[in-house]
Parts: C-alpha cells; structure tokens; sequence
C-alpha cells in the first residue's frame, strides 16, 4: 500500500471532516471519548505499573477510537463495548508497538537527562512537579532536544496501529509505513497542526468569555470544550488515515 501525497489545504478539511462524522452522533461519541480518557487516567493513576501498562494498551485503545468514528461514517452504531474492540485484531503486534513506544520514550529521556540532570525524566516518568528552579537553560535545551527527537517517532506511531490492526502489518512495516506517510504529506499536517491550534484558541476564547459573564461557569464551560473538542479531533485522526490511504476523494 502506497501512502497518497496530498496538498497543503487538505489538512485544514481534515478538522471539517472531523467535525461532519461527529455531527453524525454527538453524544454517544463524546461518551466513547470521555470513557477513554477516564480509562487511561485511571491506568496512570496506579503508581510506576500504571504508566507503563497504559503506554503499552495505546495503541490498541486508539485503534478502539479509529474503529468508533468508522463506523459512524459507515453508517453504523457504536456502544460502550467498542472501547476494548481495537484488541480483537492483531493484538500481539499492537501491545508490542506499545511497548516499543515506551522503551524509545525512555531512551530519549535518558538522552535529557545527560543534559538536565534528569529533570524531564522526573516530570513526564516519575511525575514530579514543575516549579520556577527548574527553569533553567539546561532544561531548555533538553526540551528542545527531546521535541527533536519526538517528533520522528509521533510520525512514524502516527498511523502504525491502524496499519497494524486494519491491515494486519508487522510492526516494523506499519511504523516505516506511517513514518513515510507523514513526511511525504507534512505540508497538510503543518496546516492541520495550525488549524487544531486556532480551533482550539477559539474554544477557549468563548469558554472564557461565558466564564466571564456566568459566576461559577468556568469549570463547566471547560469541560463542555473538552467534551465537544476531543472527539472532534479523534475523528480528524481517522480522516487523516483516510486520506492518505483510502483517498475516498480525488478532487483535493
């Protein structure tokens, strides 16, 4: 399978796309969403074995997410089950993506910590707090280093697991696959980058704004972003994979 190159502006209809599948069933997907989330802070929350059995089930609990908004385009329904249907496929390879996600993450905190003194390690793997001693040109560096070192592998984890559970990859194939694909499209992933950030400003904007004019609306107004938002960018994911991939449209 050969990923399409697609132009610049393909990454603002990403968002618009995002939003017309989600308009097909706001709240049952905003559920779905929101039970995810709950899910994997619950996870977290469990000291050291909490973080790493939620980084190695991620990529199989996304491909849940992938396998929600599809069905709705297709027509179909989603219930609270499909939250755990992204295990049903390929799932030796996707836990094992999973954990080979932890291990480069690890690896590249270990690099910082060369620089800082480990304390990036601290704040994104123990959990430490960030207070204004830690602001350091040290710490700057690293950060810069490790936003480097990240981003080839968010590209090449972009696409993997829906490559791996849709199409049955290894895991080495799907990650050359998503890495390859996003390279060739980063033109419509900056204007998509662009567009989640304005949206996402906008939101906020108008939270804040009701915020302002109702006492004590500040938190739900908030949580309505987050609960209307998310799903909305989850859905531009799965757009973005049918794009590339699929192309159900020529005329970009």
């Amino acid at each position: 399978m050969q990923a399409l190159t697609l132009p610049a502006r393909r990454g603002w209809r990403w968002i618009i796309d995002g939003y017309a599948i989600y308009s097909k069933s706001r709240l049952m997907l905003s559920l779905i969403v929101f039970s995810y989330w709950l899910l994997m802070m619950t996870v977290n929350s469990v000291p050291v074995i909490g973080q790493v059995i939620a980084t190695i089930c991620l990529p199989a609990m996304s491909v849940s997410m992938m396998n929600a908004f599809r069905r709705i385009e297709q027509g179909g329904t989603v219930l609270p089950p499909v939250l755990f249907s992204g295990f049903s496929a390929n799932t030796p390879i996707l836990l094992s993506l999973g954990g080979m996600y932890l291990c480069a993450a690890l690896l590249i905190f270990a690099i910082t910590s060369l620089i800082d003194g480990g304390v990036l390690f601290n704040l994104f793997v123990v959990g430490g707090e960030f207070d204004e001693t830690l602001s350091t040109n040290a710490v700057l560096v690293a950060a810069q280093i490790a936003t480097v070192l990240f981003m080839p592998l968010v590209m090449a984890y972009w696409y993997a697991p829906i490559l791996a559970a849709w199409h049955g990859y290894s895991a080495a194939k799907s990650l050359f696959f998503s890495l390859v694909a996003c390279m060739r499209n980063w033109r419509a992933f900056l204007v998509y980058g662009f567009g989640l950030i304005g949206c996402g400003l906008a939101m906020l904007l108008l939270s804040g704004m009701v915020s302002s004019m109702f006492a004590g609306a500040g938190k739900l107004s908030f949580l309505v972003v987050g609960f209307i938002g998310m799903p909305i960018v989850y859905a531009s994911f799965y757009v973005s994979y049918r794009d590339v991939f699929v192309a159900v449209d020529e005329n970009v």
